[in-house]
């Protein structure tokens, strides 16, 4: 299963000369860059691992791959995406978000069935990685 979360999901992977004409396109609208990444990709963890700092000033898309190089290599079974955040309404609003970096193996999730109060049922899904600690799940 390919997780597709993101501008661009249902597409093959970028390549990096992709990436690079992303990050030109992001630069020259004025946004901030910043880069995360996380072993739990549940479609409701919005908080995924920040590598360094937010790239606020940052117009060089040099650099800024060299960092997404940095992450990949570090993080290599991991998801890792760009962020890019758009200030000019007087808020840091996500405008741009796209996955660079998957594990070999994504394993999915699972449809989790509770019962409720009265035989209500309720629905949950769980990402199968997560039934491993936390730095061993792929």
């Amino acid at each position: 299963m390919r997780l597709t979360q993101g501008t661009f999901s249902f597409l093959p992977d970028l390549t990096d000369e992709q990436i690079k004409s992303q990050i030109n396109y992001a630069i020259s609208q004025g946004w901030a860059l910043n880069i995360e990444y996380t072993d739990d990709p549940h479609p409701r963890n919005n908080y995924w691992e920040l590598w360094g700092l937010p790239l606020f000033d940052v117009k060089d898309s040099a650099t800024i791959l060299y960092e997404i190089n940095s992450c990949r290599k570090q993080c290599a079974n991991f998801y890792v995406k760009v962020n890019a955040f758009d200030n000019t309404r007087g808020v840091e609003s996500c405008v741009l978000s796209f996955i660079i970096n998957r594990p070999s193996l994504e394993p999915g999730f699972e449809l989790v069935r509770t019962e409720d109060i009265s035989r209500n049922q309720k629905y949950c899904f769980r990402s199968y990685a997560t039934s491993k600690p936390e730095g061993s799940r792929y």
